[in-house]
């Protein structure tokens, strides 16, 4: 089915306007797993399985479409293909065999709810990048691309090494948690997401098209409340929890 910028434009319209609406809903509800697991969403799966069928659906679903469109594409194309491609080979096919997770739960609901999640994100991204882009080589002089390039390296370098620092924290126990602290950690409980919110605003920007500002705001929508959860879990646990650290923007929230 052949689908106009138009129609393409006008569905992320919609599909941005949801997120936004649902950005203050979520400061409410708690996606319950991770250290905020709990049974009230039904029936669960390995939480290290459940990572791996959710995140893997951003790399098939965007690689479809993507090498599947038939024509030339543009070297641009082809880099932010790359980029959305080594993000989610690592956090689909390495991160959850990094974790510490083996005997832990995700609810069924949750792992259904990522999965739509993504095959919209995954689709809109990779029928523009396959279908409609239109970059020439001197995009890579643009400063939007010169920006979008540093802030996504950036975040997923910051991404990267939080991810790493809770990692090890625990000391091989997954059942302990312990205060982090050092680096991002002495001003936000989050530096994870925080990075992983710069990659895709970093992305968005690169890209200057609506299917990855979609993405970008959906991000927010997902991460901010999930940062602001792991705060107030953090402030409720520990009682010498550090009182001017920030949930995930430094020094504003």
């Amino acid at each position: 089915m052949d689908i106009s910028l138009v129609q393409l434009n006008t569905f992320m319209y919609a599909w941005i306007g949801l997120a936004i609406v649902i950005i203050p809903i979520q400061f409410f509800i708690t996606a319950p797993y991770g250290r905020h697991y709990n049974t009230a969403w039904g029936k669960s799966m390995s939480n290290r399985w459940g990572w791996v069928i959710m995140e893997a659906v951003s790399i098939i679903g965007l690689s479809i479409l993507f090498l599947g469109a038939p024509g030339e594409k543009s070297i641009f194309a082809w880099v932010a293909y790359g980029l959305w491609a080594l993000h989610y080979v690592y956090r689909s096919f390495i991160f959850p065999f990094r974790t510490r997770t083996k005997d832990k739960l995700i609810p069924i609901g949750i792992v259904a709810s990522a999965i739509f999640f993504n095959v919209i994100n995954a689709g809109t991204n990779g029928y523009y990048l396959g279908y409609m882009e239109t970059y020439t080589n001197d995009w890579f002089f643009d400063l939007r691309f010169i920006i979008g390039i540093i802030l996504f390296i950036t975040g997923m370098l910051i991404n990267f090494f939080a991810d790493n620092y809770l990692i090890h924290l625990r000391n091989g126990n997954p059942n302990v948690y312990l205060i982090p602290r050092g680096g991002l950690f002495e001003y936000i409980s989050c530096p994870n997401l925080f990075g992983e919110i710069m990659e895709w605003i970093g992305f968005a920007i690169m890209c200057w098209n609506l299917p990855a500002l979609g993405f970008a705001v959906w991000t927010v929508a997902n991460l901010v409340p999930r940062a602001w959860s792991h705060h107030k879990w953090y402030r409720k646990t520990f009682s010498d929890y550090p009182k001017k650290r920030k949930a995930i923007f430094p020094g504003l929230l």
